[in-house]
Order: C-alpha cells, then structure tokens, then sequence
C-alpha cells in the first residue's frame, strides 16, 4: 500500500485538474437555450395577405339562396365576370385560410346562437353568412323576433343567426321643426342621438346571443344628415354642450356603447367589432356618377392612393373611422375583426349598375358600397368562422 499511494495520487490529480478546467471553459461559453434557438413562429396574421387567382374555387351557393337581398344578388342580375370575381383567393401572410366547413361549423355551434348588429353592411355580411351556412342544412328557414331585422334558424343544428339593424348603434329620433319658426336658416329639424341610449332594436338581447358581432360608420356622413338635417347629441337627457360635430359624436357614441357592452353582456358571449367595409367610388360619390365598374382587384400600390385621408379622397372615411374604433374598443373583451384591409383591393366585386331594378341607378347612383354575393363577404365568413373556433376554444379551456 505504501508502494501505490504516490501512483494514486498523480493519477487522481490530473482528473481534478481536467474537470475544474472544463467546468471553467464551460462557464466562460455558456451553451445557448432551446427558446433561443428556436424562436416560436409569429402568430397567423389572416387580415393581411393577399389576392391570389383559384381556378378551382367555386362559390358555395347561387342566385337561388332564399336569403339573398334582391340588389345583391349579383348572379340573377346578370353582373359580369361573377366567375372570376369568385375565383380570387385570399391568401393570409404566414398560413392559409381553409374555407368554412358549413356542416362542422353548424356542429361546432349546436344550441347557440350569432347575431349581427349594425348597418346594411352588417347585413351584406349575414346574408353571405346564412347562404353559407345554408349548404350545411337545406333546412333552414326564415326566422324573426321582436327587435331582429332579418335572420334564419338551422334546425338540424338548433342555432340561430340574424341581424338587428342599428345604423347609429345609439338611439336617434327625427324632431321636425317648430312650423311657427322662422325657416330663414334652412334648418328642417334635428336627428335626436342619444350617446348613451342604445337603439331599442338590440338593446333587450344581452343574454340571447353567444356570439355578436357590431358595426357602425356607413351613417355617419353629411349625405345621410345633412346641414338642413343635422344630428345632435344628447347626454342624460340633456344636449351636450358645446354641440359636438359628426366625428366627435360617433366618438361619444362609440365610447358609450362599448360600455354598455362590457356592462350588460356576459364575458362569455364572444363579442366581435367589425371594421369599416370600403368603398370603391370612381369618378364622384355615389350620387355624384361615381363608378366601380372595374373588372381587377386594385393593386397594392394604389390602395394609399384611394383609401389614405391625407389624400382627401371619395372614400378617406374607412381608415379614418377604423383608427377611431380602435381607440374605443381598445383594453376591452371585444376583437376588432379587421376586414378593411383584405377588402380594400377588391374593386371588383361590387354591385355597380347591376341592381336588378329598372331605373336603380338612374334614382340611387351606382352600388360601389355593397358588395356582390357570392363575392367578398363570403371570405369575411371564412374568417370569422376561424375566429369563432379559437374563441370558443379558449373559452372551453379557461372554464376546465
């Protein structure tokens, strides 16, 4: 043993020396993380992408829908192109958008209900929703109730969807003018909008919907309220003072009904704030022989041309309005369900002179507001059916 303990030593000493060294060049270079590495990819963006031809694409119903609005129904009305205008697929940067499943979608929704509030876009859009969704049960039927416009019922499915029309969202009554008073100022009467009262068509359906989806800002021009018959505000019954213009009204509207909806609606109900749908006026506004009789999305590099305010054109409105809806909904449960974009390129896929009524655009100018269907809205569909699935999924998730 006395023999080995010097070759025991000098063959442990080395070993210790390696390892301290090794664990000191170790310290110095430290190895870098997996999240490091492999960043996780960006989040699908579905509201920006682009127009892509499909040959292959074909609209999922016809002229025949039982739902269609006669002015949009672009097939009956003989519009030109409707093949390749339903042709163009959009494609979101970073994914691809798979086309609603009618049936699945019917499915996913069992015992629910989807209600739209707003304008006649709003509309557009249920009207492309219900023919849609009517591929998946040729059962569906006409349904109304107190304070809904329109709407249709699935029975296969018992779910419901419909529209509440709500121009304004906020209540607002016609007050003629006093016949005794002087006319001198060319002033009729006033539009009564009460800010923080909203409109009785959609104020007593708190807890019958799941999902909701709002929109206002197609109203909110001087073509619609014009000087001789302005809006004026109200606030507690009593006129806001000083009297608020157009655009600082819809901001008081706006800020008041997002409130009463964070208030009165259950933070269960999916609640979805459709931005503004563009216009595509050519030449002068709608009653001023403004035109959209285009045959081809416009590109990219035009859009700033015809949608940026600065530029002060026909159809400045969309982006001033959305960046004002933000602001209201910002910090709230409700999802801004940004459509603008994807439609702004589309100047192809209005209506135009094709109204289906003689003489429509000889007393009502060209439709470059509304939009064809099949068409356009039939991808807006395909969007929020997607948005619906993820929301209703975290939804089961938090609640597990």
């Amino acid at each position: 043993m006395v023999v080995l303990k010097p070759i025991f030593t000098w063959a442990v000493f080395p070993t210790c020396l390696f390892i301290f060294l090794y664990s000191r060049l170790l310290s110095l270079h430290p190895q870098p993380q997996p999240s490091v590495l492999s960043p996780r990819p960006p989040p699908c963006d579905l509201f920006n992408g682009r127009w892509v031809i499909d040959p292959n694409r074909r609209p999922m119903y016809d002229d025949t829908c039982p739902f269609h609005r006669n002015s949009w129904n672009c097939i009956r009305n003989k519009r030109l192109d409707m093949a390749r205008i339903n042709s163009w697929k959009w494609v979101p940067h970073r994914c691809d958008l798979p086309r609603i499943d009618p049936s699945r979608f019917l499915d996913l929704m069992r015992n629910k209900r989807i209600g739209f509030i707003g304008d006649s876009l709003n509309e557009n859009f249920l009207v492309a929703f219900l023919c849609v969704l009517r591929s998946g049960d040729v059962g569906a039927t006409k349904w109304k109730r107190k304070g809904a416009w329109r709407g249709a019922f699935f029975p296969k499915f018992n779910v419901t969807v419909s529209y509440h029309r709500a121009v304004l969202l906020a209540k607002y009554e016609w007050q003629p003018k006093d016949s005794s008073v002087s006319d001198q100022d060319g002033l009729k009467g006033i539009f009564r909008v009460d800010v923080d009262i909203p409109a009785d068509d959609w104020a007593n359906i708190t807890d019958f919907y799941d999902v909701l989806v709002f929109n206002t800002g197609h109203w909110w021009g001087f073509d619609k309220f014009p000087k001789e018959k302005p809006l004026v505000f109200y606030k507690g019954g009593q006129p806001i003072v000083p009297p608020l213009q157009m655009l600082d009204g819809l901001k008081a509207v706006l800020d008041s009904m997002v409130s009463y909806i964070q208030n009165e609606f259950p933070r269960k109900t999916l609640k979805f704030w459709r931005l503004q749908s563009p216009r595509h006026f050519y030449g002068g506004e709608w009653n001023q022989n403004g035109s959209c009789l285009f045959n081809e999305p416009l590109d990219a590099l035009q859009l700033d041309l015809w949608f940026d305010p600065s530029n002060n054109g026909v159809n400045k409105e969309a982006r001033l309005l959305n960046h004002v809806i933000e602001e209201a909904v910002q910090g709230t449960d409700i999802q801004l369900l940004d459509l603008n974009h994807l439609s702004e390129f589309r100047a192809d896929a209005h209506p135009a002179i094709w109204l289906g009524q003689k003489d429509a655009v000889a007393i009502w100018g060209q439709d470059c507001m509304h939009w064809c269907l099949p068409g356009v809205p039939d991808t807006w569909v395909d969007i929020l059916s997607q948005l619906i699935h993820q929301g209703l999924e975290t939804h089961q998730t938090l609640q597990q």
